[in-house]
């Protein structure tokens, strides 16, 4: 039967209709499980639960890069009410739950989507990493093998760079500074082992130098072994002054090798050809020397070479006697800490934590201070080989100069290299699409910052296409300042006058370490945590602890106190920390709702540093211990002799692997309804790591 041209549009008209309506839901229809798919997977025509499903996921997603984890944990679970096998849902659920600190729930939440085929090696591997970080906490134990993670060569192609390395100093934004013997030169290298600036010293040049160290000032301090003399340089190189001259005499040397300062800026000199330890003040100046015959307690140094100082000890190896020996900082005799002939040529000592790193002919061991125990950290083998200095990096590594091979090797540890690095996409900012910024952390396996990265480091692409125009906005290395929250303790025994007036005038030194720069937050931990100040530094510069308007209490839950300090900091600049000013003493019911482990994960995941600062040297909880550990703050003592002077310069200098980029999306958006991916690959030597996220365009 023949229809008329008017039924015959209508019948047009509804198919279109019903096109356009299923065309408007396709971008939700993936079409197979891959994780670079779109939502709700599983069926041809979607549901009206399917429809509220993705547009719960979508606040999620928003919620989540706004920095509110516990309103994308909520829709999430509203998401996966209306679908409760999305596979996706699932693993934006684990993410969230991660970054809220609560990593064992999160595990559950990736490990259901693992075993349903979902995520691939990708997962699988986060998975595996965050389980060995829940149960290692803490720092890195220098008893460990490492191997070879790449190498500098003093030649390439016939050409020559440098000529034997004798020293390395590592620098906190990735960069490191080489010391070379025989090319009389101080050459910076940036981490993918380019020389970026190339020192030859003073008019007169270095005469054969051998050893650096950085003084607390920033300024480095260069020995000259044939100029008998100290070296003086600023921050960048250039030379200032030079310290002592040859001789005998208090202030005079005969061959300097090795440098060490102490926490006064009193700076250690081995004087290998008078037999001794020279000591110079901060400006220069010979104050004395130490090291000879004591009446039959201590033989005399034979051969001193690498020198190191930790608190209140002075450590002096012996290459003579293959042996090393502590003195007090006035030089006074206290014991041996291994055997004679422990070493075979010990040369230089660097400190790690509380272990002593030498360099000894082919092998590089460390030693634990308390103990005497040592243990051998890499060894060259039979090769030609004369090991001088071994320091640790900002990444974890251990950089080595071979003198004899001409070479300067990055050690790493074995399972840092097979497990690779570990990458976040923390941030996706598309409010000004199709400009795109993202954030990403860079770790280690176990939690060291990656930094120094440059943008030929890493690799983006969205949906395995190359994004265009991409640029490096920064790392916050870079940063010489950062956010800080103070968490003033309100339990009842800070409540007396003289802990009052210790608050005050803690909180003024850290206001005047600030200098302005930076946003300082000032927090009360009382039954009910409360935000007393936010704003620019200089505004508490007359802060008086009767303005708190928070009341003393019996009991202080520090969890929640932390947890909204964290808060505040998420969002905020990227080195950012807690300083808690406490007495020490924690309260009953302190970490009730959220337990230590997820405190210092909640902390860890959002980079937020706790430093503590001590009102009661007798007081320290291991509760405050355990987060500061754990987080790589510090704790300091109010009276300590070398003051507070330092806790903000010791949180900026704290190493940060966070970086920005900005790119144009090609990606076509169906008016912001549509899930984005995005993918991120960081290379580095012979280590990579990747992460895949996705976001919303703004809605139109």
């Amino acid at each position: 039967m023949v229809k008329s041209k008017k039924q015959m549009s209508e019948k047009i008209k509804k198919i279109f209709a019903v096109s356009i309506l299923f065309l408007s839901f396709a971008p939700l229809f993936p079409q197979n499980s891959d994780i670079r798919d779109e939502l709700l997977v599983t069926k041809d025509i979607r549901t009206a639960e399917e429809g509220l499903a993705y547009e719960e996921f979508r606040r999620g997603i928003q919620a989540f890069y706004r920095g509110s984890y516990n309103d994308s944990v909520l829709q999430f679970e509203k998401a996966l009410g209306y679908t409760p096998e999305d596979n996706r849902i699932l693993e934006w659920l684990g993410k969230a739950y991660y970054y809220s600190g609560l990593e064992g729930t999160a595990l559950q939440e990736w490990e259901r989507c693992s075993s349903l085929g979902w995520g691939g090696l990708l997962l699988k591997n986060k998975i595996e990493i965050v389980k060995e970080r829940r149960f290692s906490f803490e720092n890195d134990a220098i008893e460990a093998l490492y191997t070879e993670a790449g190498s500098y060569p003093g030649f390439y192609k016939g050409n020559m760079i440098f000529s034997e390395p004798v020293s390395a100093l590592a620098n906190n934004n990735g960069t490191f500074w080489v010391l070379c013997y025989g090319s009389n030169e101080l050459l910076l290298f940036n981490i993918n082992g380019s020389v970026i600036d190339r020192i030859t010293g003073p008019l007169n040049g270095f005469d054969h130098p051998l050893d650096m160290i950085r003084l607390s000032s920033g300024n480095i301090l260069v020995s000259e072994v044939s100029g008998n003399r100290l070296c003086l340089l600023d921050k960048k190189g250039h030379f200032v002054k030079y310290i002592g001259k040859k001789g005998r005499q208090t202030g005079e040397l005969l061959g300097p090798q090795y440098l060490a300062e102490d926490f006064r800026g009193n700076i250690y000199v081995s004087d290998y050809g008078n037999r001794r330890v020279a000591v110079f003040d901060r400006e220069g100046n010979g104050l004395f020397s130490f090291g000879s015959n004591a009446k039959g307690e201590f033989p005399g140094l034979k051969g001193p070479t690498g020198i190191a100082v930790i608190s209140d000890s002075v450590y002096v190896c012996d290459d003579l006697k293959g042996i090393i020996y502590e003195f007090d900082l006035s030089g006074n005799f206290r014991k041996k800490i291994v055997l004679e002939k422990t070493f075979k040529r010990p040369e230089s000592m660097k400190v790690w934590s509380d272990y002593l790193v030498v360099a000894d002919s082919n092998k590089i061991i460390s030693v634990d201070t308390l103990t005497g125990e040592i243990y051998e950290n890499i060894n060259s083998g039979n090769a030609p080989s004369r090991l001088t200095c071994a320091v640790p990096d900002v990444n974890g590594n251990i950089l080595v100069t071979d003198f004899k091979a001409n070479e300067v090797y990055v050690m790493s540890k074995m399972q840092e290299l097979v497990g690779g690095l570990f990458l976040q996409i923390e941030k996706v900012d598309s409010s000004r699409f199709p400009e795109v910024q993202l954030d990403v952390k860079v770790e280690s396996r176990s939690r060291n910052s990656i930094v120094g990265l440059k943008e030929n480091n890493f690799y983006i692409t969205e949906d395995k296409r190359p994004v265009s125009k991409l640029k490096f906005l920064g790392s916050a290395s870079d940063n010489d300042y950062a956010d800080i929250t103070l968490v003033i303790d309100r339990s009842m025994t800070m409540k007396d006058e003289n802990s009052l007036s210790l608050v005050e005038n803690a909180v003024k030194d850290i206001v005047q370490d600030m200098g302005g720069k930076g946003v300082l937050r000032i927090l009360s931990a009382g039954l009910r945590p409360a935000n007393e100040y936010t704003g620019n530094p200089e505004n508490e510069r007359l802060f008086s602890s009767k303005a708190l308007r928070t009341p003393f209490s019996s009991v202080v839950p520090l969890d929640l106190a932390f947890r909204l300090a964290a808060n505040e900091l998420v969002n905020a600049a990227k080195k950012r920390a807690i300083i808690f000013i406490t007495d020490g003493k924690v309260t009953q019911h302190s970490f009730d709702k959220y337990s230590l482990a997820e405190t210092a994960s909640y902390l860890n995941n959002n980079s937020v540093i706790l430093s503590a600062i001590y009102l009661n040297q007798e007081g320290i909880s291991e509760e405050t211990e355990y987060l500061v550990n754990n987080t790589k703050g510090k704790s300091y003592y109010v009276f300590q002799e070398e003051g507070l002077s330092s806790v903000v310069s010791d949180i900026v200098d704290i190493p940060q692997g966070n970086y920005s980029f900005s790119y144009v999306s090609a990606m076509q958006t169906n008016f912001g309804e549509k899930f984005l991916p995005v993918e991120v690959e960081a290379y580095l030597m012979n280590r990579s790591g990747r992460d895949e996220t996705g976001y919303f365009a703004p809605l139109q």
